[in-house]
């Protein structure tokens, strides 16, 4: 399998979508310029520019014309990569001529706009042929008008089983002289259509949270080397369940995620990113619940656990039903089985630039200690763990590292609002360590 890229980014956090035509209005591109203003942490990784499921059929001719026109006046200055959103369908053989014509006409160097746009993205996909068959259309584009092949990625959305299943074929595809799926830069989740496809119901009508489809999308992006997406989250009000969203979906390698507002967009771009100060959590029943950092110490102001000194070195924790009577030792030892730890960047940075320095005088594994005063009911309990880094363990520390990184190289825009969050000098040793 070839593994040339042709894009430059690494990591993407947010896919924001914007009708491309809006009908009854003065402007019908008004929510395109308003897009193409963003900047900063309002501004996405990815803006689609969407003649598909956001644009009435009606007004799509219109659509092209207020993307060439919105992208040819404002592209250089927009800090983010721009791939609008086509019409595809693997059923049906007019609708994929249609979004042909749409990408010739989108890409026409005469139009002004093709020098700002990045590619296409391309919904309702089917098995491995229907892919080759965008990536055919792409090719005809780009000979069509001069341009270099494989200049213009393109991105998927998976909305099928059929496309689900595709995504397993990459690996032995790309690569192949019969094609340039090469091309291909991100594999995006749409649960809604996917939802539709497997005839799938919920009892009250609710999309199911189809752990599987992300799980299967990041696994083929990594097999792949691609950049796995999340669908939309379309309770743009639910700002908890969007990060809880965010936070499931990372721990399986997914980054990126559907953004419907530019308030999504400012938490998808935040919420990757390592924290600004590290936290203590204790777990409650089940879930985890912040500790409180008070004059240095980690206090714990909840019901669900309660801690008594009885004297003589004994003490009474009562975890939810749980009573137990244990020496300090074994305090600790509950304790450290109940707490974990946040890293912040800093945190972060400091480790690794301590394993840098072991690594460097010939040592393979170092032990890292987090140590902190737990307060619970008044009571105070000094806790400490070790934990053995090894290259495997920095290796894995090194991925939101990574990702600042890209942030850092790609976003210069978000360089005033990154070093705000951290200070400079740690954004200085974070966009050098690892390298």
């Amino acid at each position: 399998m070839s593994t040339e890229r042709h894009y430059e980014r690494e990591f993407v956090r947010t896919f924001f979508t914007s009708p491309t035509a809006v009908e009854g209005e003065d402007d019908s591109a008004k929510m395109l310029r308003s897009a193409a203003g963003l900047r900063g942490m309002q501004a996405p990784d990815t803006w689609i520019p969407d003649n598909e499921d956001a644009t009435a059929p009606s007004m799509r001719d219109e659509g092209v014309e207020n993307i060439v026109d919105v992208v040819a006046e404002h592209g250089a200055a927009f800090p983010g990569e721009i791939h609008p959103r086509v019409v595809w369908h693997r059923d049906d053989p007019s609708t994929r001529y249609a979004g042909f014509r749409m990408m010739l006409e989108i890409a026409d160097p005469e139009n002004g706009a093709v020098d700002h746009i990045d590619g296409f993205v391309i919904p309702e996909v089917g098995d491995i042929d229907d892919w080759k068959k965008a990536d055919e259309f792409f090719t005809i584009v780009e000979n069509e008008h001069g341009l270099e092949e494989g200049s213009l990625s393109m991105s998927v959305i998976v909305e099928s089983g059929e496309a689900e299943l595709a995504m397993g074929d990459l690996r032995k595809e790309m690569g192949r002289p019969s094609n340039n799926l090469e091309r291909l830069f991100m594999l995006v989740d749409g649960e809604v259509d996917y939802t539709k496809d497997m005839r799938a119901m919920t009892p009250t009508g609710s999309l199911p949270p189809w752990p599987e489809l992300r799980h299967n999308t990041s696994r083929g992006a990594s097999a792949a080397d691609l950049v796995a997406v999340d669908g939309p989250y379309d309770d743009i009000r639910d700002v908890e369940g969007y990060h809880e969203r965010m936070v499931d979906n990372r721990a399986k390698g997914m980054i990126g995620i559907w953004s419907l507002t530019p308030g999504q967009v400012v938490e998808a771009n935040r919420s990757p990113l390592p924290p600004k100060t590290g936290s203590w959590l204790l777990e409650v029943d089940g879930e985890d619940v912040e500790l409180e950092a008070v004059d240095g110490k980690q206090v714990y102001d909840g019901d669900e656990v309660e801690l008594d000194a009885l004297g003589d070195d004994r003490y009474e924790l009562e975890v939810g039903d749980d009573e137990m009577e244990l020496d300090a030792d074994g305090l600790r030892e509950e304790l450290l089985a109940l707490t974990s730890y946040v890293p912040s960047m800093d945190d972060i940075v400091d480790s690794m630039e301590e394993f840098e320095a072991a690594k460097e005088a010939g040592k393979g594994a170092i032990a890292m200690t987090q140590s902190a005063t737990l307060v619970i009911d008044g009571v105070e309990i000094d806790i400490s763990k070790d934990r053995m880094w090894d290259e495997a363990t920095y290796q894995a520390a090194q991925t939101p590292i990574a990702l600042f990184q890209d942030v850092y190289e790609h976003r210069p825009d978000q360089h005033e609002e990154l070093e705000e969050m951290y200070g400079a000098d740690v954004v200085e040793r974070a966009t050098s360590v690892g390298n």
